[in-house]
């Protein structure tokens, strides 16, 4: 088995079977929100959805491409259209720096 081959169904040699392309491994729930299927591929939980968006099958190959190209995608994103990239925790060292600038008076300011 390669890194790509999903842990769910064993492929069948020469011929494609539909169950084995697009069934996952079994989701773990991570989170009252989060799922996972396969190692760092975090996912809302399609339950959470169902209601609001057609939930679409997606063959296995397919999420773990998205999932193995997020990190060229998100580089190309801050080739294009960033003028600097920040870090998650630069970005709530500022939140929380203006939160405690402002007195919390109930009003909630947009």
């Amino acid at each position: 088995m390669t890194e790509e081959t999903p842990a769910g169904a064993v492929p069948t040699p020469g011929r494609y079977v539909r169950a084995e392309q697009v069934t996952p491994p079994p989701a773990q729930q991570v989170s009252d929100v989060a799922v996972t299927t396969y190692e760092d591929l975090f996912e809302v939980d399609p339950r959470l959805m169902e209601r609001w968006v057609l939930q679409q099958e997606f063959p296995n190959w397919d999420s773990l491409r998205i999932m193995n190209a997020r990190h060229d995608h998100l580089a190309w994103m801050h080739r294009h259209f960033a003028d600097r990239v920040i870090t998650g925790s630069e970005l709530l060292a500022e939140v929380e720096a203006s939160s405690t600038d402002q007195p919390d008076d109930g009003v909630r300011r947009s």
